[in-house]
């Protein structure tokens, strides 16, 4: 079969891992290059750097990425869906719902593939976690509660971490749960001198009633990626950053103790660390969107689900100015 030739636009900090990636997957070969910034990282390896969307629709890709900044990502992926290129869009999908929305419409309408790219949804333990949950491993899940906090991002200039973070935990969730987001309300605190928020605090509730709650932050000088669980047979516990899923199971063995008994409620049981593979996120996301193009089954986010995720963030930033909870 012959490769798919994509196009990547955009090799900032992210696009510099994308042109990388787009070289190893089996199925793809990276044929053109557009930025108009030039190459500052060094990946285009031969390829010519060329100025702008035009100029990659022109050189006949069958896919393309678009790695720019959000507030470019509707007028590069409309160009795209008119020139009838499948797609892959960073997250978050838009600058805004309106947009999105618009997006969505313009890849459905024309049979294309319209991916986003929440490559959190990709990450080893949290592929492992799904699994697990989709066995009922857990039993009824009754919340799921993230933290997501680093220092400040210099790359990131247009958006505030609702957009840039709070989207990741956002998708995963409703991805894990197999459930959309029903409320949310939020808190934000501008800290570090800019226009957008740099702390949010999220909680909610999805369709099927699990509660959620989210903590992110670019003001810790910490890095913490993680994704707590819990459900009636105890709590799974997904480190992203570093790909490990941890189960705490509740305790089968009757409590002697009366007043630590009843203070604990469920009693503390085996604490098991789960073995299996870990392969790249961003690897495993570009081969779920070569198989949505090539019409084989995938996991590929699309931009109906992307969509959503704005919609769930643009609700917390809404909840957040207006201290009223937002129902979608």
């Amino acid at each position: 079969m012959m490769a798919l030739r994509a196009g990547l636009l955009g090799i900032g900090m992210m696009g510099r891992h994308h042109a990388r990636v787009l070289r190893e997957v089996e199925g793809l070969e990276l044929v053109a290059i557009a930025d108009p910034g030039g190459d500052p990282h060094g990946v285009a390896a031969g390829l010519d750097v060329l100025p702008d969307v035009e100029a990659l629709i022109a050189s006949g890709v069958d896919i393309a990425v678009v790695a720019v900044p959000t507030r470019h990502h509707f007028a590069a992926a409309m160009a795209l869906a008119e020139a009838g290129i499948h797609t892959l869009v960073e997250k978050p999908i838009a600058h805004s719902t309106e947009a999105g929305r618009l997006m969505a419409h313009a890849f459905s309408s024309r049979g294309l593939v319209g991916a986003v790219g929440h490559v959190e949804r990709f990450n080893p333990a949290l592929q492992e976690l799904r699994r697990r949950l989709a066995n009922g491993d857990v039993g009824e899940v009754y919340q799921i509660a993230t933290r997501r906090q680093s220092t400040f991002p210099a790359r990131i200039a247009d958006v505030g971490v609702g957009m840039d973070l709070a989207s990741h935990d956002i998708d995963l969730t409703a991805w894990v749960a197999q459930s959309e987001y029903k409320t949310v309300y939020a808190q934000t605190t501008f800290k570090s001198g800019r226009e957008y928020e740099d702390m949010i605090a999220l909680t909610g509730r999805l369709s099927n009633g699990v509660i959620v709650n989210h903590l992110i932050n670019w003001l810790s000088p910490m890095k913490e990626r993680v994704t707590v669980v819990t459900g009636d047979r105890g709590t799974y516990i997904a480190d992203t950053a570093t790909g490990d899923l941890t189960f705490h199971a509740n305790g089968t063995i009757a409590l002697e103790w009366d007043s630590v008994s009843s203070f604990r409620g469920v009693s503390e049981g085996d604490v098991t660390r789960f073995s299996f593979a870990k392969r790249e996120p961003l690897r495993v996301e570009h081969e779920a969107f070569r198989d949505a193009v090539l019409g084989l089954p995938s996991n590929v986010v699309t931009m109906e689900q992307g969509l959503h995720t704005l919609e769930v963030v643009e609700g917390a930033l809404t909840s957040a100015a207006d201290g009223a909870s937002v129902t979608f």
